[in-house]
């Protein structure tokens, strides 16, 4: 699992809403400790993921611009982890 929660402030172009809702899929699966929900527990783990997207996108809104782009490039937008997101089927 992710040790580092992706930075998405200051990308250029912005983030999209896809590079968020992975982020905050990130971040639930951090917290909850669960990387695939079961039936018992997906409804949950969805609206999680759903209202920490709703609140990323609302403080990424509101925030002042960086003065740097982040160190690091999202793994959405590396060449590699969409080849292999292709080859899986998920893009």
């Amino acid at each position: 699992m992710c040790r580092n929660i992706t930075e998405l402030r200051g990308l250029e172009p912005a983030a999209t809403d896809e590079e968020i809702e992975a982020a905050a899929r990130q971040y639930i699966r951090k917290v909850s400790g669960i990387r695939h929900p079961s039936s018992a527990n997906v409804e949950a783990f969805e609206m999680a993921v759903q209202q920490v997207t709703e609140a990323t996108h609302a403080l990424l809104d509101v925030l002042p611009e960086r003065r740097q782009p982040p160190k690091t490039v999202p793994p959405l937008r590396r060449p590699e982890v969409r080849a292999r997101m292709a080859a899986q089927g998920s893009v």
